[in-house]
């Protein structure tokens, strides 16, 4: 079949720009310049993984979950309904985080990525900063999975640990990174989220902020002296997570930021860290 009728196929089932996002990226082509090769003719084998991914878009499958591919801050990461699918607000987070790390922390900053999913938070940063010393931790075992396959993918060298949150963590780490389940159990979700995604790393209790309050509690004994923690937060989370962290830690200084839509998605708290911004 050619490029030309596998669009005019795809078209029928899904938006002409999600089949045209589907096919470049199962060809390798941009899928802006798919209309220059409207009559190359496609291997059977990637006809079938072409219509194999609409079938399961036609279900109801996201697309990353469909390609099995999603590209996080300029990565390609494997992803499955082990884990979380990577948003954009987290790029924010990894980019914010790592400016920070530059500016304040050493280059061999130890670094702890806590509830790591996919790894695509730890493993971007490992990636900006080969020197920084990465560790993912997940209490899912499935999760760990996804994140060993993608650290492998990615040439990167990471620890990687099972632990419920701190239970198995045995070190002190300069920055402690996470974007841990936020969304509170009556919160209004989209319907393809909520059949597709593991519920256990998007819901949380205590209005979605089960999960701050157990890090923030003991964090603290996981730490250097001089430290970063950084949070991707719920666009209606910050008063609340700003009382959790005033509530367990002392002498910080705590910078909230917008993400690129206006809203407040990202929280940095510091110590013994003299800040200039």
């Amino acid at each position: 079949m050619s490029i030309e009728e596998l669009l005019c196929l795809g078209n029928k089932v899904v938006h002409k720009d999600t089949s045209k996002l589907l096919l470049g990226t199962i060809l390798g082509i941009n899928p802006l310049e798919l209309n220059l090769h409207l009559h190359d003719i496609v291997e059977k084998e990637l006809v079938d993984k072409y219509q194999e991914c609409l079938k399961r878009l036609e279900d109801g499958e996201p697309i990353q979950y469909a390609l099995k591919n999603v590209n996080f801050y300029g990565l390609d990461f494997y992803v499955d309904e082990r884990v979380l699918i990577p948003r954009f607000e987290t790029e924010e987070l990894v980019f914010n985080t790592n400016y920070y790390i530059n500016k304040y922390f050493d280059f061999k900053a130890k670094v702890l990525d806590l509830g790591t999913g996919s790894g695509c938070i730890g493993l971007t940063l490992k990636n900006l900063n080969k020197n920084l010393d990465v560790t993912l931790s997940d209490i899912s075992k499935k999760s760990l999975e996804v994140a060993r396959l993608n650290a492998g993918n990615l040439h990167l060298d990471v620890n990687i640990i099972e632990s419920d949150l701190f239970s198995n963590i045995n070190s002190k780490f300069d920055v402690i990174i996470s974007n841990p389940p936020y969304v509170a159990f009556d919160d209004e979700i989209s319907e393809i989220v909520l059949r597709n995604e593991p519920k256990t790393a998007l819901f949380a209790g205590n209005d979605g902020l089960e999960y701050y309050e157990k890090i923030l509690a003991k964090c603290e004994n996981y730490l250097s002296s001089k430290f970063m923690v950084s949070f991707e937060i719920g666009c209606n989370q910050k008063e609340k997570v700003l009382e959790i962290i005033n509530k367990y830690l002392k002498d910080v200084k705590v910078i909230c930021k917008k993400d690129m839509s206006g809203r407040d998605r990202m929280i940095f708290i510091f110590k013994n860290v003299l800040i200039t911004e």
